[in-house]
């Protein structure tokens, strides 16, 4: 049985968190003293909470359910009926008719998730919850990987504000996710950002509850824009902060004065804690290397989680005002038995990549490295493709895990990659597969050059999600450095994505285009299109870029830009 989500009480006498160890096997809230000694059961609901938040004054509880939306006035009673209905019918068919089906790795049943109030000082046994989000069209958290971030409780208890999207039918359409208040005992909602039609995110109530702060993007449609920090005052302005900062705000969290906001952000191939002072918008960074997984201030300074690509990630205590991670005291060894293991030494670099603009990468040392002596390579492309490989761990694609079997290790931060500007990060958009080919293509060369320990001839490119196209994208375009290519959830065929994607927001976004009416789009990097042994060349001719058409030797040709030679060829179209 998991216990998930320990939270501390206001008056840091009890620790809550989630557990489904009570009768019924739901997941509810249990309670438990500081020594952990007797666990004492919160809530007993029909349905499993998804997440929760204690209201500031201790009084009571903020908690997520999945309800069907359409049993509105009784969402809770309903939802039990209905499941009860569901489980009892012998027919195991469903039918959809809208988007989404399937969203990630959770199939739609129709329920969404709604927040509700318990009151934890009322007479009623067992509490009543009180319906915060009641019939709204839209899951609080979002589905299906968010959690309490996406909602908050003003410091008077009396508000809940949350970011939600109305689904609708243009859900799989849409990133346009709003911030919404509503009165603790239930009413109205009110959309505070329904003028922003790109992503609202994250609300945080100042600590004198006059300020609320959020994360916004500024481009409906696109998932990678930029989230910066915009703050609303009781009257309702608007202002950005720190709008000139290139660099897109992960998570955030108010000082305890209220003078100034603490953000996590990816920088330069690292995940850093800054401070912004609100007053002025004045950045300074306060971690230097590393992660920042997680962070927390306290009354003499901070409590933070942070890994890097030789250590898994640690709790730290730090007093200093700046850089927290300069000698921070270690509180946790979890993994312990790594301490005893070799890590591959590493180090970041960077070259002229595509237009000549700087690009970063990471070598890292095979464990029990010889100076003099060369080593096979594992060259790790991420995926995203707006993403990172970056100084911090990783349970999935780590490059230690090649380091430790003898591999030398070489990643590139193409163009694409976030924490190096929001232009550095659009420019993969609609270019999947030449810019950042061009950047890969150059920082190998790079590191070859620079690190007499890479055997360039005994060398594998592997990659997942947008890595494994590329590795796709790779063997009918440079696969002549590679003894092996290892594609993991990699896309191959471009329309096939464009018609099983459910998430239409981002493919269409990437690709320039919606496939149905432009399907040519889809073509332009279509690892397809390009097999190994059926590249064949013959004069070409202008012609719109990417359409089917027939050349002098009657073959259809794809993929051509106009005027210059086919690269390949289809079967003859029908006369």
């Amino acid at each position: 049985m998991a216990h998930l989500d320990a939270q501390w009480a206001p008056d840091g006498q009890s620790l809550y968190f989630l557990s489904s160890r009570g009768e019924g096997g739901t997941a509810q809230v249990w309670k438990t003293d500081v020594s952990g000694a007797k666990a004492e059961q919160v809530t007993r609901l029909p349905l499993d909470v998804g997440s929760y938040r204690i209201t500031p004054n201790g009084k009571g509880l903020v908690v997520s359910l999945a309800v069907f939306p359409e049993c509105k006035g009784d969402e809770i009673a309903c939802t039990v009926k209905r499941n009860a209905e569901r489980a009892a019918d012998k027919s195991s068919g469903t039918v959809y008719t809208k988007l989404f089906v399937r969203h990630w790795d959770t199939w739609a049943d129709g329920t969404r998730n709604h927040l509700f109030y318990i009151n934890l000082n009322s007479a009623d046994a067992p509490f009543i919850p009180v319906a915060l989000t009641d019939g709204y069209d839209g899951d609080v958290p979002s589905k299906p990987f968010g959690g309490n971030e996406d909602f908050f409780i003003t410091p008077d208890s009396r508000t809940v504000y949350f970011a939600a999207r109305e689904a609708g039918t243009k859900e799989p359409w849409s990133t346009n996710f709003d911030i919404y208040s509503v009165p603790m005992g239930g009413g109205p909602l009110t959309n505070l950002t329904a003028d922003n039609k790109a992503w609202d995110a994250s609300p945080r109530v100042s600590p004198d509850g006059k300020t609320l702060a959020y994360k916004a993007m500024k481009r409906p449609g696109f998932e990678a824009d930029r989230f910066e920090i915009q703050l609303r005052d009781i009257a309702g302005k608007v202002t950005p902060l720190a709008a000139d900062w290139d660099r897109s705000v992960d998570d955030f969290a108010w000082s305890r004065d209220g003078k100034s906001i603490h953000v996590v952000a990816g920088d330069v191939g690292r995940t850093r804690l800054f401070k912004i002072d609100v007053a002025t918008g004045k950045v300074t960074a306060l971690s230097k290397n590393g992660h920042i997984d997680a962070f927390h201030e306290t009354p003499s300074g901070f409590v933070f989680l942070k890994s890097a690509m030789n250590s898994p990630a640690q709790l730290f205590a730090s007093s200093a005002a700046e850089m927290i991670d300069a000698g921070p005291i270690n509180l946790t060894s979890v993994n312990a038995r790594l301490t005893n293991m070799e890590f591959g030494a590493y180090e970041q670099f960077n070259f002229k990549g595509w237009n000549e603009e700087t690009v970063h990468g990471y070598v890292v040392k095979p464990a029990g490295y010889v100076e003099g002596k060369k080593y096979p390579v594992a060259f790790l492309i991420h995926g995203g493709p707006q993403g990172s490989f970056g100084d911090g761990w990783s349970y999935r694609w780590n490059p230690q895990t090649y380091a430790g079997a003898g591999y030398a290790v070489v990643m590139i931060d193409f163009h694409g990659s976030t924490g190096y500007g929001q232009a550095f990060c659009d420019a993969i958009s609609t270019h999947w597969g030449d810019r950042p080919l061009e950047d890969l293509q150059k920082g190998w060369a790079h590191a070859l050059k620079s690190y007499p320990f890479l055997d360039g001839d005994r060398a594998a490119a592997l990659g997942a999600s947008y890595g494994g196209f590329m590795v796709n994208w790779i063997a009918g375009k440079w696969k002549a450095p590679w003894k092996c290519l290892v594609s993991h959830c990699g896309v191959f065929g471009a329309r096939s994505m464009g018609y099983t994607t459910e998430e239409m927001w981002f493919d269409e976004w990437e690709q320039g285009g919606s496939l149905f009416p432009e399907p040519a789009m889809f073509d332009k990097f279509n690892p397809a299109l390009f097999r190994p042994g059926l590249e064949r060349t013959h004069a070409g001719h202008p012609f719109r870029q990417g359409l089917p058409h027939r050349c002098g030797t009657g073959h259809r040709c794809v993929h051509c830009v106009a005027g210059e030679r086919c690269s390949v060829r289809l079967p003859p179209l029908p006369r």
